[in-house]
């Protein structure tokens, strides 16, 4: 397959019968890089909400709070019952009780270093690791509700699920982009295409008239085009990737894109772009050239 390539990319002397129009090959190559340039990006947003979907489907569905709200000569009691129940309760992983210092560093953003926090009436919470497959809610929520009334379980579902669903359609919208991407490559292709045929009419006359069969005048202008779309959509790529690996990683805080980057073998998908590409063009060229080429037939 690629010995084939090769040799449709080097030709057999018929793309030399299209005038070499220094706009039109910008032009086309200009439009591959920008449009592989968008198609990295979306493709990079498509894994990276993926992933986001899957890391809350799975680690992030694991984890859960328990609420302790009392009186402040009840709690400790209500916690010491809570973590009993919790602690006896099959399909609880591990349980641990989050201190004022850590709910202080998570509100502190919000309320500030200089706040007061002890002056908040704060529930005291409890951080759960679940195995939801060998959970039973409902035995847990009976026996916290029997010997730890303060006591309120969530398995944070009600906020996950919107986030989850977010995802997802993140992600589909993502490959809708590419598919929008593809196809307004090929429209666009297509018109210039056959733009090019109309401009070089009077060649392609010549061409039958000397015995040239409109299969060799196709081939002539579906490479020319071909090429100049492969070259293109390798320029985008790589300024794609460039742009990606600028970016924050996921470890790094306050940016808006943080984990969009490809990892691991994702890297690896935007090098199709290319390769699709240049297949879009072929078909949409050859398309275009023989639709033409069979009108003045």
């Amino acid at each position: 397959m690629i010995a084939a390539a090769r040799r449709f990319l080097a030709g057999d002397g018929a793309d030399r019968v299209v005038p070499r129009g220094a706009h039109a090959a910008v032009s086309v190559g200009f439009l591959a890089a920008v449009m592989a340039f968008f198609a990295v990006m979306a493709l990079a947003l498509a894994l990276a909400a993926g992933r986001l979907a899957a890391s809350w489907e799975g680690e992030l569905a694991q984890d859960a709070t328990l609420r302790i709200f009392a009186p402040q000569d009840a709690v400790e009691a209500q916690a010491r019952a809570a973590l009993n129940v919790l602690r006896t309760t099959p399909g609880i992983l591990s349980v641990r009780v989050v201190t004022l210092e850590e709910q202080k560093a998570l509100l502190e953003p919000w309320l500030g270093s200089d706040f007061a926090i002890e002056s908040l009436p704060l529930p005291l919470m409890i951080e759960v690791t679940t195995d939801r497959e060998r959970l039973n809610r409902e035995s847990l929520d009976l026996r916290l509700s029997a010997e730890a009334p303060g006591a309120t379980f969530d398995d944070h579902a009600a906020w996950r699920a919107p986030l989850i669903l977010t995802a997802e359609r993140l992600r589909l919208f993502a490959f809708a982009c590419l598919a929008l991407t593809a196809a307004a490559l090929a429209a666009v292709l297509g018109l210039a295409a056959h733009a090019a045929v109309a401009a070089n009419a009077p060649v392609i006359q010549t061409l039958r008239l000397i015995g040239a069969r409109d299969d060799y005048i196709a081939r002539a202008f579906v490479r020319r085009f071909t090429s100049r779309a492969l070259l293109g959509a390798a320029a985008g790529t790589v300024a794609g990737l460039a742009l990606l690996a600028f970016l924050p990683s996921a470890s790094e805080q306050g940016f808006f894109l943080v984990g969009i980057g490809p990892r691991g073998w994702h890297w690896l998908a935007p090098l199709l772009v290319p390769p699709v590409a240049g297949l879009v063009a072929f078909v949409a060229t050859r398309w275009a050239t023989r639709r033409n080429l069979r009108r003045w037939s």
